[in-house]
Formats: structure tokens, C-alpha cells, sequence
């Protein structure tokens, strides 16, 4: 695809997903002795309500995360967009997109993540009983990585991501999980999906993994109309908005 061609299908994304009708601001709260950011949006009415982490992909807080954040606050659920590499953005370069991801201290990336929980769980309009995560790709890995770090988060989603092998961790995981993937995923391929799911059932985690045939990374997510498949990003989609509202609506 011409780069020009795919930067244009981006902004295009971009602004349906965020700009025309952004809802949320930028905040600030401690990650350690440090100061971190994100994008908080709110949904309507009062009283205390689910909440949700919402983890970027390796491109960065870009606007169709926010956007995301946005879907998600008109749903019924405080959003928090984290910002895991800390202002910087790699736009639809996919070369400085692997530098940032590859650059970025795990172990800072987790306590981000942390503090990303704390700061929804201390709010006065959160349920802190009833606090999920989501991410794709990168994100998706890491919303699963702070599933093993945080026992108190209450549902996981994660799309596409990274998974994990040893069986004490999985053993350490409490919250129920749901997965989509892609057939076609050249990273994250349906023999290691399967194995994590059969060791997840085995530990008695509640698991919900989807494989979609002939998708491939990014189906539900990326800028490029030859990765991204609408069919099936809706029934993701669809998927996601089922497991939230059971899990974290309930009662």
C-alpha cells in the first residue's frame, strides 16, 4: 500500500474513532515517585460505576484509543486511556512504533499499569470491586500482564497480545479472561492461543478465547484496509461489550 494512502485511511479512522466527538480530557496521578498521563472519560449520571484500563497498541495514546476510551464512557464505564510511553507517539510508522515498544522498561510499563488501577479504584465515582482491562496488541499483552499483577482486577480482555506459558503464573491469575485472535497471526499463532487456553482451563480460570479464521494481527484495530476485517472487529467488538456488561454490570 502507498504510505500516502495508508496515512490518509489512518486520519480517517482516527477522526470517526475520536476527534468529531471526543468526550474525555487529559489527567495526571503517581505511578511510583513518579508523574504519568493518561486520557479519562466519563460516562453520564451519578453515583459509582465500572471502570476500565485502556491499554494502546505499539503505536502509542493515539486518538483512536481515546476514542475507544470514549465508546467505552458512553457505555456506563470510567475509561482510562494509559499513556505507557509517556507523550511520545509513533503515528503509522511502524518502524519507530517497534523502537518505542522495544525502549520501553517492562517493569515501568507494569507499575504505569498499577497506577493506572489505583488512581480508577480511589475515585469517588469507581467501583473498585469492579474494575477491568483491555488492550490490543501490545496492549493486549499487557492487559494480561497486569491480570497476573493485579488480583483485585476484576475482567480481562485482550486482543491479539502476548500470552504467557508457565503454569504458576496462569495459576495466579483471578480474573476471568476473553481473547480475540486471528488465524493468520504470524506473532501470536493459534498453536500458542490453544496451549494457553487448555493450561488457563486446566488451572480453573474462566476463559473465553475466540480465533477468527483467515485474520490475521491488528484484524480489529489497524489503519491498513488489507489487515483490518469489519466483520469481524464488530463481532469482536460485540464480544467485548457482552463479557463487560456480564462481568462488571452485574447485580
Amino acid at each position: 500500500m502507498r504510505k500516502g494512502l495508508w496515512l490518509g485511511v489512518a486520519v480517517s479512522l482516527l477522526v470517526s474513532g475520536s476527534l468529531a466527538g471526543a468526550m474525555g480530557k487529559a489527567v495526571s496521578y503517581k505511578s511510583g515517585e513518579e508523574t504519568v498521563s493518561g486520557y479519562l472519560s466519563l460516562p453520564a449520571g451519578t453515583g459509582k460505576h465500572p471502570a476500565l484500563v485502556v491499554i494502546h497498541e505499539w503505536w502509542g495514546l493515539n486518538d483512536w484509543v481515546r476514542g475507544r476510551a470514549d465508546r467505552f464512557a458512553r457505555d456506563g464505564y470510567v475509561s482510562l486511556a494509559v499513556d505507557l510511553y509517556r507523550g511520545k507517539s509513533a503515528g503509522t510508522d511502524p518502524d519507530l512504533a517497534h523502537q518505542l515498544m522495544r525502549g520501553m522498561p517492562e517493569d515501568r510499563a507494569i507499575r504505569d499499569l498499577k497506577a493506572a488501577f489505583d488512581f480508577l479504584a480511589a475515585r469517588s465515582d469507581v467501583d473498585a470491586s469492579r474494575i477491568g482491562s483491555i488492550g490490543w496488541c501490545m496492549g493486549g499483552g499487557y492487559s494480561l500482564a497486569l491480570a497476573i499483577e493485579e488480583p483485585k482486577l476484576s475482567a480481562c480482555v485482550i486482543n491479539y497480545g502476548r500470552l504467557v506459558t508457565e503454569p504458576k503464573t496462569i495459576a495466579g491469575i483471578h480474573a476471568p479472561l476473553l481473547g480475540n485472535f486471528g488465524a493468520e497471526d504470524q506473532g501470536i499463532p493459534p498453536s500458542s492461543v490453544e496451549e494457553f487456553d487448555k493450561a488457563a482451563r486446566a488451572a480453573g480460570k474462566i476463559v473465553d478465547f475466540k480465533i477468527y479464521p483467515g485474520a490475521g494481527h491488528g484484524f480489529a484495530s489497524s489503519p491498513d484496509p488489507k489487515i483490518y476485517r469489519p466483520t469481524e472487529a464488530r463481532d469482536a467488538n460485540a464480544r467485548i461489550d457482552q463479557f463487560f456488561a456480564k462481568i462488571l454490570k452485574k447485580g
